[in-house]
């Protein structure tokens, strides 16, 4: 039974998540509920709690999970500039004339919002609001514009600047060993852009093959004269290139850390909110108060996982765990099929956050040990994190959209329209398992060539 506890402790905190208790508290409390029982069994020493403050104050002091307030302030920003609103207009124009040509517009802005804010909600809210009704007066298939509105928002989980990649990077540590924020960004370039291709292809070739679920927009819609697309086109498609080119530039260029990346993001909006004349007192206390919410959060689930990781290792949970998984039959090959089968079905139920701070955990050390490379095992799980915004019933995208998706679109519309994205993603996940130079290549192109 002793032996058991660490398991046990572990399968209770995934029964109260999934009851539907805050996080925080959840990870908190059973972990002063495992410390008093592994007590009172004489298996664990309450001197361990003692090690808290100086844990709680070493989070405080992360450089790193700085990075978190900037990118959330951005993304909160710019959904009170209208760029995004003004982008998928633009945009829709553009590619109307096509067939499926608004929901390839939503790919688009879902991945050039995705490389400027990294923030599903404001995505996903900011399209379903604009998009959809548009999508749904001209006809197309209610599935087929839920889904690739929903998929094109969880873009930003992948696409850097991502909030995943940032929390993934401080989970990955292992002893003195830090896997860097700007590794993750750099390598989850070409699957980023791999996923968002998937999706505009697979909105191609539905439209080819049934018109009709995808229809092409009325020319009264999209002719606007030539003259006024051409000076829409600038004004809008320049702001969010400019905050690409400053964000993630001056990280893969090594002029700033992602940290500092994050804060010229931010002095970047409040400018372009400025130029838009969006920016008011009542829009600036809305943002700060969302980033403030959303960080807190984050901060609390950090407090509540560094209690949960005391005790978990105090009854020897992270060596019965290690002990399993290292010795799993096919070496390298078995535990990512186990590991990333776990964050996968996982995903169904809890949100990204609670994997990053449980799960991830437990299979970093024996990555290490097996020898796998950890930024592109970084990128594998940040990418299969991804699907836990998609996949029903929890899938935090689906709650974003139900919430702004008018009354004739079901729920069920929803969670139809999002299965082919889940096979899509699962789909570029195996190529990024099979061909792992798909995250490497980009990462040993910007490492100091040396013995030259």
């Amino acid at each position: 039974m002793i032996d058991w506890l660490g398991p046990l402790m572990f399968a209770g905190a995934l029964v109260l998540l999934s009851l539907g208790y805050p996080v925080a508290f959840s990870l908190g409390g059973v972990a002063i509920l495992f410390a008093l029982l592994g007590t009172a069994l004489g298996v664990f020493d309450l001197e361990l709690f003692g090690l808290m403050p100086l844990r709680i104050f070493s989070i405080m002091n992360n450089y790193t999970l700085l990075a978190i307030p900037y990118f959330i302030f951005m993304g909160s920003m710019l959904e009170k500039t209208g760029i995004a609103e003004r982008l998928l207009e633009t945009m829709g124009i553009i590619l109307g004339r096509l067939r499926g040509g608004l929901a390839l517009a939503v790919v688009i802005v879902g991945a050039l919002l995705a490389a400027t804010t990294g923030v599903v909600a404001a995505t996903v809210v900011a399209m379903g609001l604009i998009s959809l009704p548009i999508m749904l007066r001209y006809g197309y298939d209610k599935k087929l514009a839920t889904g690739v509105i929903a998929a094109s928002g969880t873009l930003g989980q992948i696409i850097p600047p991502s909030v995943v990649l940032i929390v993934l990077a401080d989970q990955l540590r292992i002893g003195d060993r830090n896997i860097s924020v700007g590794d993750l960004f750099i390598g989850s370039i070409i699957p980023g852009l791999m996923m968002a291709g998937a999706f505009a292809l697979y909105v191609l070739i539905i439209a080819f093959l049934k018109p009709e679920v995808a229809p092409a927009l009325p020319p009264e819609v999209r002719n606007i004269g030539a003259k006024a697309l051409t000076t829409q086109i600038f004004q809008v498609m320049l702001p969010p290139l400019i905050l690409i080119l400053l964000v993630l530039g001056s990280i893969f260029f090594g002029f700033a850390t992602p940290t500092e990346a994050g804060a010229v993001g931010c002095i970047a909006t409040i400018i372009l909110a400025t130029a838009n004349r969006k920016l008011t007192l009542s829009a600036l206390s809305q943002v700060c108060d969302s980033t403030m919410g959303i960080t807190s959060m984050v901060i609390f689930i950090l407090f509540g996982s560094t209690a949960f990781s005391l005790v978990f290792r105090g009854l020897n949970g992270d060596q019965f765990m290690e002990s399993v998984l290292s010795n799993l039959p096919g070496g390298q090959v078995g535990f990512l099929i186990v590991s990333m089968t776990v964050v996968l079905l996982l995903g169904f139920f809890i949100d990204f956050f609670e994997i990053a701070f449980i799960v991830v955990p437990l299979f970093v050390p024996v990555a290490q040990q097996l020898g796998i490379d950890l930024v592109w095992y970084g990128v594998l799980l940040g990418a299969n994190l991804q699907t836990s915004f998609l996949t029903p019933p929890f899938g935090f995208a689906l709650f974003y959209l139900r919430g702004v998706a008018p009354k004739e679109v079901s729920t069920a519309d929803i969670y139809k329209g999002v299965i082919p994205f889940i096979l899509i993603q699962l789909f570029v996940l195996g190529l990024i398992i099979v061909f792992p130079g798909i995250v490497t290549f980009l990462p040993s192109l910007m490492k100091p060539v040396e013995n030259l």
